[in-house]
């Protein structure tokens, strides 16, 4: 028989274990060879040497579950346990690269390798492209690097730039005035800012400029010297549009562009400037692209699923325009 430690440091049990241990009931039926003891802010298993490691590597995706998600239910312990270690689930992050202290004691951190990638190019790379699917942290984690260089005085100002619409620009057709017909499309941006930094400290910012957010039409003819600059959801810019933003850079500057390139909502005679850009700029010293994957969703398990469905339907699509492209050309 071997006996071993497990510490749960800086977490309350009880978001692990569930509400009168639902959750840890759920691991001592999976396990029922073990002997699993609850004891403070440690788990003691004792057993075979074999159901113990088999017992770490579950109770490690739970603990990778707790931090992409900030909870766990019987739901989720249930389907962790059904999963193979066949590398469908990331290896837990061990990243430490705090880059602000956001509201509440929350550290707002890179919690994925490609994450970490973002935060790296950056301190390298005047321009970073992160292009990836839904829910892989790109917004976040560039709001979070132009908020660190603000803390940090690198920068005077944050401009954070959207296109307003999923097809142009034409915002006549919403009520109220600018504001309320901007502010729809810019919320995403929004929460992640309430996220790191105090309520009172953010209006201020907003009120004297020091932050802007703006759709992407308002920087046409300025120059952004001095300035953390980001362009998000840019796979809805046009080719000139897109152009336009990255010849907006003045010295000091940092840009970070963001994107998912299979969610294009141009009209059908407009094409993506995100996608062009990634074949024209890709060799120049100073920009670097990021490719963010299904690994990288931090979001609900839901959306790996939802964005690995749409992935296979979109190959299956573009295998048949290619089949019958061949086709016509043969003819």
């Amino acid at each position: 028989m071997t006996e071993k430690n497990i510490p749960l440091e800086s977490i309350n049990p009880l978001e692990i274990f569930g509400v009168n241990e639902a959750n840890l009931q759920i691991l001592k039926d999976h396990f029922p060879k073990l002997r699993v003891i609850a004891r403070g802010n440690e788990l003691i298993l004792i057993g075979a040497e074999d159901d113990i490691l088999d017992f770490e590597k579950k109770f490690s995706l739970m603990m990778m579950h707790f931090d992409r998600f900030g909870k766990i239910n019987e739901y989720d312990v249930r389907d962790l346990l059904d999963v193979e270690n066949d590398g469908e689930m990331a290896e837990p992050f061990e990243g430490n690269d705090v880059l602000v202290h956001g509201r509440n004691g929350k550290l707002i951190k890179p919690r994925t390798p490609n994450q970490q990638r973002m935060v790296e190019s950056s301190k390298t790379n005047d321009l970073v492209f992160a292009i990836g699917p839904a829910g892989t942290g790109k917004t976040y984690t560039a709001v979070a690097l132009a908020v660190q260089a603000l803390k940090n005085k690198e920068i005077r100002r944050i401009i954070l730039a959207r296109p307003a619409v999923e097809a142009g620009e034409n915002l006549g057709f919403l009520p109220g005035d600018l504001k309320d017909k901007l502010d729809p499309y810019l919320q995403p941006l929004y929460d992640a800012l309430r996220d790191m930094l105090p309520s009172q400290k953010l209006l201020g910012y907003l009120e004297d400029g020091t932050i802007e957010i703006a759709p992407l039409a308002f920087m046409r003819g300025r120059t952004l010297d001095n300035v953390f600059a980001i362009l998000d959801e840019a796979q809805n810019a046009t080719q000139s549009q897109l152009k336009m933003f990255l010849t907006r850079m003045g010295r000091s500057a940092k840009f970070i562009v963001t994107g998912d390139i299979t969610q294009v909502d141009l009209p059908r005679n407009q094409s993506s400037g995100l996608i062009q850009v990634s074949k024209i700029l890709n060799n120049i010293p100073g920009i670097e692209f990021i490719y963010l994957n299904e690994r990288d969703i931090i979001r609900h398990k839901l959306v790996t699923k939802i964005v690995n469905a749409y992935s296979k339907l979109s190959e299956i699509n573009n295998n048949k325009r290619y089949n019958n492209e061949e086709h016509s050309n043969n003819d």
